[in-house]
């Protein structure tokens, strides 16, 4: 199976490693793992004063604080996951992502708002369920 796992650093983040680590036949050698964090792009303003190559160094810089532990944590169970980083909209990117690369699961934690507080605030969960065609397995 081709997993994409969407990881943000958070402490959800680690309730779902923690969750997929306790199944089996989720978390196996045999599948096959991408690891996408997504870091919101910097304001234009932010942008065009400090420069190109600075902020691809800061997004890199954050997408590596995120991707860092989750890679060592995987690898101490045998499984070596590529990785991706993006800059933009969170929700958009991971169903893009996993609809193009041709997943078979994406799973991610979620922050567990609730019904109102997904509409208030809006949820990454929320616009992955409703624009993703891959099944999306949400860890709380």
């Amino acid at each position: 199976m081709k997993i994409l796992l969407a990881v943000d650093g958070s402490a959800f983040t680690k309730k779902m490693l923690a969750y997929l680590a306790t199944h089996e036949d989720l978390f196996s050698t045999h599948n096959s793992y991408t690891l996408l964090t997504v870091s919101p792009q910097l304001a234009p303003r932010v942008r065009s004063a400090v420069g190109k190559d600075v902020v691809a160094a800061y997004h890199q810089e954050e997408a590596e604080k995120v991707l860092g532990p989750v890679t060592k944590f995987l690898l101490r169970h045998g499984i070596d996951a590529k990785t991706m980083a993006k800059v933009g909209h969170a929700g958009e990117l991971i169903s893009n992502t996993a609809d193009s690369g041709k997943f078979d699961l994406v799973v991610m934690g979620s922050h567990g708002h609730g019904t109102f507080g997904n509409l208030v605030m809006g949820s990454v969960a929320t616009q992955v369920l409703s624009h993703c065609k891959v099944p999306v397995l949400l860890v709380r």
